[in-house]
């Protein structure tokens, strides 16, 4: 992970041009990340903090360090997580619909029962995650990454109905 003074204008960057590029294509982004309007968390030490049940839409933890981290139940809907690091952190229950998650360490986190409907992860390690009852639908994910998640994906979403395994399309 490089320091935080060398992330900040990488990630200007990238939001920049995401905005530039949905403009060029008729405004693919999602509205949610044309006009940031959380808190700002960018390139914080949130390791060990507790959000639990928060409002947190439209939130930045761009190049955030969240390790142990407690999302449960959180509304995480539209945040930008990009090139941050939440191993271990607990996502239970979140919404994490249309979240811009791409290079991020989310490995041995816990997204039973999440809702990652529209996020776009490439580049993102969910190595020992647990995905149990997730949904996935429309979510952009490495190859890789999906496969390995559906060597043990299971359940149901209680939220959005969806099967998990259908969610990532694991054949």
């Amino acid at each position: 992970m490089s320091s935080p003074s060398a992330l900040a204008p990488c990630l200007a960057l990238l939001l920049s041009l995401m905005l530039a590029l949905g403009s060029l294509i008729g405004g693919a982004i999602p509205p949610a990340w044309a006009e940031f309007q959380g808190v700002d968390y960018t390139l914080t030490n949130q390791n060990g903090q507790d959000f639990s049940g928060q409002q947190l839409a439209q939130t930045s933890f761009a190049g955030a360090q969240g390790r142990g981290a407690r999302f449960a139940g959180a509304d995480l809907h539209g945040a930008i997580l990009t090139q941050a690091a939440f191993p271990k952190a607990d996502f239970s229950g979140a919404d994490l619909s249309d979240v811009l998650m791409d290079k991020v360490d989310f490995s041995g986190a816990n997204f039973h029962n999440a809702v990652l409907r529209g996020v776009i992860a490439s580049g993102s390690s969910f190595s020992g995650a647990d995905v149990t009852g997730a949904d996935f639908s429309d979510a952009l994910i490495d190859r890789a990454d999906q496969r390995a998640l559906c060597r043990d994906a299971s359940g149901t979403n209680p939220t959005t109905g969806v099967d998990t395994r259908l969610s990532l399309n694991c054949g």
